[in-house]
């Protein structure tokens, strides 16, 4: 028999797990049932109603959250030294090219996010092994492969994301900490919920958004209704 934590079982004295809650509601909830003593992500899982296998039905995109997601990123820029200057004033962390190429290639990932130039991409072809599985390619659809370099890292700064539906059909996102108020935690997961609801793939039938899911990093997962987004 599984042994159910203190913790747990307050968290289930507060959380009707049969009912779905609007996103106000919820946002309140995840707040009031976190427990730990260190400031938790506030995470959200979107199942879609779409095949990630098929081309025309992949999901991916963009959206800034209007109250960051409470995390510092750290910003490696990838730039000819034209650009050194643009990246390090926007608040880049690393900024360089070569050196930080052969830095990755030896296994260095020390970073969130990397921003770069149509012209390096040819050069980071060879890193596409350490890069890929972290989720660390740049991308031009993300907008992470720009000339508009001090753009780039102040939105990622400001708390833009990249988000991406997985093999599964699921979105997963941060939209904060637990630290924020209810409000901002609404604001930002309806912010990312819209701009999902615009990228609906045409050849999508049926239900387009089949559940949405809002939790602590250590807390249970609380049904938000996905009427909510329409």
């Amino acid at each position: 028999m599984v042994k159910i934590s203190k913790n747990r079982k307050e968290m289930l004295t507060k959380i009707d797990m049969e009912k779905t809650y609007t996103l106000e509601e919820a946002s309140v909830l995840v707040k009031d049932c976190s427990k730990v003593k260190f400031d938790e992500s506030v995470d959200i899982a979107v199942r879609l109603g779409v095949d990630p296998k098929q081309a025309n039905q992949m999901v991916r995109g963009v959206a800034s959250l209007p109250h960051g997601t409470g995390k510092t990123l750290k910003v490696l820029a990838l730039v000819t030294a034209d650009k050194e200057d643009e990246a390090k004033n926007a608040g880049a962390d690393f900024v360089g090219l070569d050196e930080y190429i052969d830095k990755i290639k030896k296994g260095w990932t020390d970073i969130d996010v990397i921003i770069t130039m149509p012209s390096v991409m040819g050069k980071l072809g060879a890193l596409g092994r350490v890069l890929g599985p972290r989720g660390l390619m740049p991308n031009p659809k993300s907008g992470t492969v720009t000339l508009d370099i001090g753009k780039a890292v102040t939105d990622v700064k400001k708390g833009k994301i990249d988000f991406k539906v997985d093999k599964t059909g699921i979105i997963h996102a941060s939209v904060g900490k637990v630290s924020f108020d209810a409000k901002k935690i609404s604001e930002n997961a309806d912010e990312l919920l819209q701009t999902i609801n615009k990228l609906k793939p045409v050849s999508s039938k049926g239900i387009y958004v089949k559940s949405i899911t809002l939790s602590s990093t250590m807390g249970v997962g609380i049904s938000v209704d996905p009427n909510h987004i329409i």
